[in-house]
């Protein structure tokens, strides 16, 4: 994206908003103090998964999507980077459930950012390979570094044991998301 006068856009601030949504309440202890009665949904794993999610995004926010200026998806994408040799548009689009044009989208912004480059395949020249450049390659061990401690505090209730198992447990949901 550029302007009429051909300097790179400036990428919008990432904003608390675009990770907590609003619509949700930011603590269980809200909703009993609205009076809400929540037993009706108390079967429906969206819905917990979502009240989960909420200080979960506060502490992304707080911790590398205000400071490194990236959201969610764009830290996924810049952490199966460096994680990953020869990765294909492609392959980052099956691995995020993201539509083709989306994941361009995604990759624009992530360029146009200097953070990451395409190579077409030498191989299948229909075929992208998407790598990180040195300056992403930089925010991605920095983000990578936060990302390690960044959720303790909010998971400091449960043991060990507890966080293996609710990891294990959303990776076995998340392997079955063919529905």
């Amino acid at each position: 994206m550029t302007t009429l006068q051909g300097q790179p856009a400036l990428q919008p601030p990432v904003r608390e908003a675009d990770y907590t949504g609003g619509a949700m309440p930011n603590t269980k202890s809200d909703s009993v103090a609205h009076g809400l009665d929540q037993s009706s949904l108390s079967h429906v794993l969206g819905y917990h998964l979502a009240q989960a999610d909420v200080p979960i995004k506060k502490v992304f926010f707080k911790c590398i999507g205000q400071p490194l200026q990236l959201r969610p998806v764009e830290f996924t994408i810049l952490m199966l980077l460096n994680s990953n040799e020869n990765v294909t548009q492609k392959q980052l689009s099956q691995a995020l459930a993201v539509s083709a044009p989306n994941i361009t989208i995604l990759l624009d912004r992530l360029a146009e950012r200097g953070l990451v480059t395409r190579v077409r395949s030498e191989t299948d020249r229909r075929s992208q390979h998407v790598l990180l450049t040195r300056k992403g390659a930089i925010l991605a061990r920095k983000a990578h570094e936060v990302s390690l401690t960044m959720e303790h505090e909010v998971l400091r209730h449960l043991s060990d044991g507890e966080r293996a198992i609710l990891f294990e447990l959303l990776q076995k949901v998340a392997r079955h998301r063919r529905v």
